[in-house]
């Protein structure tokens, strides 16, 4: 943890200083503007470090009116640090054709408006986009329905057209509380879905301090039932107790089995494993899909719940019909999405992957930032069909 935090601050540190250095050194702004922004900056970077404290320790009552600030300018600071590294580059480029054309350097004066000109430009654009993508993240108006037909080869013709709504890394906790969560239930329940399925990632933080934020998703209503994957940060959040706690709200947790989904015998199995990366991080836990098929009819279709898509690698030597996950938020703010795709096979949508489908939700709620660029916050709605 302390190593962690340590890399962290360092980043951090770095990010701020790279971000002073254009905004504030570059642009040479006439008195008070570099002093002013100089002790900002210092305290943004000194208060983001410290989150961390801040959202273990803080009231109930006021933790999510601090930290939603604090986690807008985590996601500002990534934004200007990505815009001011393409500037960099361009820049550069110009520079390094200079050399080779002989071409006379600009002036300080010009340099100086230039500096300027783009240490603007990228403020006007960060704020835009941080308002957008806050918009995009935080407004219930702005949860996208996604509507997908998915044909399933051994799905039995009286099951063409059940409907599984998913939903999927809500990450309720600091930033997201009840009222949100309530709002999620209702346009779920909406849909009047068969099956409701959540592959991990419901909480950022421990059932003594999150037992109201989740108290809305008790009311959510499929004939078929409510199933429930742990994701990784159900293991920051101390798992065995949320997996005690959720059947309590009406979710079925399914650890490594499968249950039957459908009336007399005329149905598919869903299952359900540990988050990928879970073994060691809770006693007994750890994903086991071998025993979470062990003992069913291959001849019946399968649903996989599995939180990261990488699972999908093996899923697909098992037989597995369909795969459905979250994890990656789509990338969450481009361009972090190219580095998600490093760790994982799918980011987002419908996918083949050697004969087992996988379905990645984009995320109902968000990490960290509370900002979406280039993505959007998912309710997906699934109409399974019988494939000849």
């Amino acid at each position: 943890m302390w190593t962690w935090l340590a890399l962290f601050a360092l980043v951090s540190g770095s990010l701020h200083y790279y971000v002073w250095r254009r905004l504030v050194h570059d642009t040479s702004l006439p008195a008070p503007w570099p002093k002013v922004l100089t002790i900002a900056l210092a305290a943004l970077a000194v208060v983001l470090v410290g989150s961390f404290w801040l959202s273990r320790n803080l009231p109930d009552a006021v933790r999510s009116a601090v930290m939603l600030p604090i986690y807008v300018w985590m996601g500002m600071l990534f934004l200007f640090s990505v815009i001011f590294l393409g500037i960099d580059l361009v820049r550069g480029s110009v520079k390094l054709a200079t050399v080779f054309t002989d071409s006379t350097a600009p002036d300080p004066a010009r340099r100086q408006f230039l500096a300027r000109l783009l240490g603007g430009s990228a403020a006007v654009s960060v704020a835009g986009l941080a308002f957008v993508g806050g918009r995009k993240a935080l407004a219930l108006s702005q949860v996208v329905i996604e509507q997908v037909e998915v044909g399933l080869k051994r799905l039995p013709r009286a099951m063409d057209g059940f409907r599984v709504v998913q939903i999927c890394d809500l990450h309720l906790g600091p930033t997201l509380g009840p009222d949100w969560c309530r709002g999620i239930v209702d346009k779920v329940n909406a849909l009047e879905p068969d099956l409701i399925v959540i592959p991990g990632d419901i909480v950022d933080g421990s059932v003594e301090r999150l037992r109201e934020h989740v108290a809305p998703l008790a009311d959510l209503r499929a004939p078929h039932g409510v199933f429930f994957c742990t994701g990784n940060h159900e293991y920051y959040s101390g798992a065995v107790a949320w997996c005690e706690y959720f059947p309590k709200l009406g979710i079925r947790v399914l650890r490594n089995e499968t249950v039957a989904i459908g009336e007399g015998g005329v149905g598919f199995d869903l299952a359900g494993i540990d988050d990928y990366r879970s073994r060691g991080m809770a006693p007994g836990h750890g994903p086991d899909l071998r025993k979470a098929l062990e003992g069913r009819d291959p001849e019946r279709e399968v649903v996989l719940l599995a939180h990261q898509p990488i699972a999908v690698h093996e899923a697909s030597e098992h037989g597995v019909g369909l795969q459905l996950s979250g994890h990656t938020h789509g990338g969450q703010m481009w361009p972090f999405h190219y580095i998600t795709k490093m760790a994982q096979p799918y980011l987002a949508g419908l996918a083949d992957h050697n004969g087992t489908q996988i379905y990645v939700n984009q995320g109902t709620g968000y990490w960290g930032p509370p900002l979406r660029v280039g993505t959007f916050a998912e309710i997906t709605e699934l109409t399974l069909r019988a494939r000849a």
